[in-house]
């Protein structure tokens, strides 16, 4: 079972990225996905998630309108597209699979976003 993330990097402010992660090991359609964030001596949070069933997606408040959560089903994979970064944005961004029932959680090992100028 893998979760690897990738898309990271240095961004000025104002601009945009898309986050990738790539799942395998586990029927991927079936889960919850979320991706979720740590800045630097900061706790996790959750940024933004998509269910397996009608894919209905929920974001912080702080990303609303900035970022948009998707998945590909055939693909394997979910994304986060993040437009209009702000330097508060810089993270490590992770991504999360779970299932209620038979219970599994996954994480991957997270990409680095740094928005700075």
């Amino acid at each position: 079972v893998q979760l690897v993330e990738s898309g990271g990097g240095l961004v000025q402010p104002g601009g945009s990225l898309r986050l990738s992660c790539a799942a395998s090991g586990f029927t991927f359609r079936n889960y919850d996905v979320k991706w979720n964030r740590q800045a630097p001596g900061k706790e996790r949070e959750l940024v933004a998630s998509s269910t397996s069933i009608g894919g209905r997606t929920n974001y912080a408040d702080s990303v609303k309108g900035r970022f948009t959560i998707s998945r590909d089903n055939f693909k394997n994979t979910v994304y986060l597209q993040m437009n209009n970064l702000k330097p508060e944005d810089t993270a490590v961004y992770s991504c999360n699979a779970k299932q209620e029932w038979p219970p599994r959680d996954y994480w991957g090992k997270g990409t680095l976003v740094t928005v700075s100028s």
